[in-house]
């Protein structure tokens, strides 16, 4: 065999220095990163983001009855559920989040509405409300 000389052989250990960490010595072959952040850019770069939905005048019309009737009914803090778009931070697009909240406001000059967990809501981002009732 090609080795059988030396296999049995002690290993030499240095007398000046003390051994190496094992610890430090895995670090030696841990994978080297050229491009720092490269793999955070690429799994941005494939997350998915949905687009806002262009809504007809006759869901337009009803969104503003629904938020019209919120208006009336606000000194009640009524209950909702939501369907709305949230722009993504990062990228161009969003998603659709369905929550369930009370209006604590409605904000017309922003037109916004604030809910009474201080979310605020643009009013152009509703695609449903779900009033009490009904």
């Amino acid at each position: 065999m090609k080795y059988d000389n030396i296999i049995n052989l002690p290993h030499k250990q240095s007398k000046t220095r003390p051994p190496m960490a094992v610890a430090d010595r895995a670090a030696q072959f841990a994978p080297f990163a050229a491009l720092t952040g490269h793999d955070a850019v690429i799994r941005e770069t494939a997350r998915q983001v949905g687009r806002k939905i262009e809504l007809s005048e006759d869901v337009k019309v009803e969104l503003d009855r629904k938020i019209r009737e919120l208006a009336e009914n606000i000194n009640k803090q009524p209950e909702i559920a939501i369907t709305y778009f949230k722009p993504d931070e990062k990228k161009t697009g969003g998603e659709y989040i369905t929550t369930c909240s009370k209006v604590k406001k409605i904000d017309e000059y922003r037109c916004v509405l604030i809910m009474e967990n201080e979310d605020e809501i643009p009013v152009d981002d509703i695609i449903q409300i779900f009033l009490e009732g009904n």
